[in-house]
């Protein structure tokens, strides 16, 4: 098993910055590429980053060029930073790990909401 929380959502006006977190524990030899979703009330829940392994990247093109996914593998823990915000970033965050081995399997944080908003 490997759990996963998230940290550093909050308000923030647009144009402004935020950095999220989240780290994974449990059977760290499980874990596989980690990612960002996003959720916005009364849409689906879609991808906004993701890096594997390897460091390979996927971002999403709404947030091209504003937000960068990046991983420490010894601790665990991937980032997503957030530059020039803007009130259509506002969504439920959650962080996303796939397993490394199993086809399919993947954990979810709890989510952390990042409103944007004057």
């Amino acid at each position: 098993q490997v759990q996963v929380v998230e940290s550093g959502g909050g308000l923030v006006q647009p144009g402004g910055s935020l950095r999220l977190s989240c780290a994974a524990s449990g059977i760290i030899s499980s874990i596989g590429a980690m990612g960002w979703y996003r959720q916005a009330p009364g849409k689906q829940r879609e991808l906004v980053a993701v890096i594997a392994r390897d460091g390979t990247t996927t971002t999403a093109d709404s947030v091209k060029g504003r937000f960068t996914i990046s991983r420490d593998s010894a601790k665990n823990t991937v980032y997503l930073q957030m530059n020039s915000l803007k009130a259509e970033d506002t969504a439920v965050y959650y962080c996303n790990v796939k397993h490394r081995y199993i086809l399919g399997a993947e954990y979810w944080g709890q989510g952390t909401q990042v409103t944007v908003s004057s």
